[in-house]
């Protein structure tokens, strides 16, 4: 059975509970978008479900408010779980299931991802859960050393199902998906839908509804600009678009790490505050970095396919391919960062002679042909070099601590004087807390937070600084 999406309608014709109607009205919820108003039916009616749609087109709320309203909260076993392609992604679902369940009494979600001790996530799972997220490698261990227990799962979700498949995560699905109970419900989430998935389908789901949205971006909320350059004028040819358009927020793609590394240095030395993220990063220097672009204190993230899917930042400006990926799925998921929630976004490609190939792939992928624009044609838009509006704190002190964001925020407005529009996201891990700040009070919020308390401690801060 295949159903095309339909018009977005209201959240209040879904069968939720009149408490999960309430939150989704606090959240800001107000009318589903397209995939959610296609799946959301089918998903909870108890249907397994495959569902294809563009990245940030709201598909994580979709499964989520679906497992959640299957949920015994008086039973403290797991009863979804989530499976993801990358630890970034498995973070912000975890999140966005937290955000979803704040309508029911202590919903518990543990995450199960690499790079992080296996023994804090044992011994979440020892207290009891009732949604796990992770990544197959890091779930398959724990169910392998009988941490984990599926007896009780409701749902199942496959989350970017084609980037796990891509990944080689198949025969991990797999073996998860074996040791689910027979009744339970199975999502297949996918961007795009190659043979890999149909067979997947085939194995695990039980006469799925088949739910298709758009799989592109739309020309209205994203402007594709096409650059031709020399290899001597690529990475050149990035600091010139920035000065020219000026984006809050980019996300700058490069094809190699090395590529990443040599931008960055490029330009820091311009005077941008610019990072990267690409694979040798230490798991530790990962997190600061996402933190950092997530929450407002870094103008350009540099960074490699592996941030192309499950990195989502609200408002991104720009997305630039500064290198042409070979594979035009690859590239519309790089676009997709931007232009999302009915905001517009640009996207700014540079490609050499040898990269028309890859070009032609895109346009064929797409539907249209590129629009090209002179690099002659860039120039510096006055106003000066373009600095993000917040800096990052990094307090050595977390959940470890019993550290809450309420605790942070009230050292630095009721203890230290600062208003609650100084004071940006609050992220909070196991032993450290990162607070973004007005970038004019950071250095002065540092000093001021190391001569005194938080919850009646001291604590050491630091503020963190680009680093090539």
């Amino acid at each position: 059975m295949t159903l095309s999406a339909p018009a977005p309608k209201s959240f209040d014709t879904l069968a939720l509970s009149a408490a999960a109607q309430e939150n989704l009205r606090r959240l800001g919820y107000l009318e589903m978008t397209a995939i959610q108003a296609a799946s959301l039916p089918a998903a909870l009616q108890g249907r397994d479900l495959i569902a294809q749609a563009k990245t940030g087109s709201g598909k994580t709320a979709a499964f989520a408010l679906a497992l959640l309203a299957r949920l015994e909260a008086r039973r403290f076993a797991v009863q979804a779980l989530v499976l993801c392609p990358t630890r970034e992604l498995a973070d912000q679902v975890t999140t966005e299931i937290r955000r979803l369940a704040r309508a029911d009494d202590n919903i518990k979600v543990v995450t199960l991802t690499g790079g992080v001790p296996l023994r804090g996530q044992t011994t979440s799972l020892a207290h009891g859960a009732h949604v796990v997220v992770g990544t197959p490698g890091r779930v398959i261990d724990h169910l392998e050393r009988e941490h984990l227990n599926l007896d009780a799962l409701a749902t199942l979700v496959l989350d970017e199902a084609d980037r796990m498949l891509d990944m080689g995560f198949a025969d991990d699905i797999a073996k998860v998906a074996r040791l689910c109970p027979a009744e339970c419900q199975t999502l297949l989430f996918s961007a795009t839908y190659p043979e890999g998935i149909a067979r997947l389908a085939a194995q695990f789901l039980r006469d799925p509804v088949t739910v298709k949205v758009d799989a592109q971006h739309g020309s209205e909320q994203i402007e594709q600009r096409w650059y031709e350059v020399s290899e001597n004028e690529r990475l050149p040819a990035v600091a010139r678009l920035l000065e020219h358009f000026r984006p809050a927020s980019t996300l700058a793609f490069c094809n190699t790490k090395a590529r990443c590394r040599e931008l960055v240095g490029l330009l820091q030395a311009q005077g941008y505050s610019a990072l990267a993220l690409h694979g040798d990063l230490e798991q530790r220097d990962r997190d600061q970095v996402l933190v950092r672009f997530v929450n407002g204190s870094c103008s350009v993230l540099v960074a490699t396919d592996v941030a192309a899917r499950g990195l989502d930042v609200a408002g991104l400006a720009a997305v630039i391919n500064v290198d042409i990926s070979p594979d035009p799925e690859a590239h519309v998921h790089r676009i997709g960062r931007t232009g999302r929630a009915g905001q517009t976004g640009l996207a700014l490609s540079l490609a050499a002679m040898d990269e028309m190939g890859a070009v032609g792939r895109v346009d064929q992928l797409q539907g249209r042909p590129s629009s090209w624009h002179p690099i002659a044609g860039l120039t510096p838009t006055p106003g000066g070099r373009l600095l993000p509006a917040m800096a990052t704190v990094h307090i050595q002190a977390g959940r470890k601590e019993k550290i809450r964001p309420g605790d942070v925020l009230g050292a630095l407005t009721a203890d230290l004087g600062y208003t609650r529009e100084q004071v940006g996201k609050i992220d909070i891990n196991e032993f450290a807390t990162y607070v973004a700040v007005d970038r004019r009070i950071a250095r002065e919020a540092v000093t001021r937070l190391n001569s005194g308390r938080i919850k009646g401690r001291s604590v050491k801060a630091r503020l963190l600084v680009d680093e090539a």
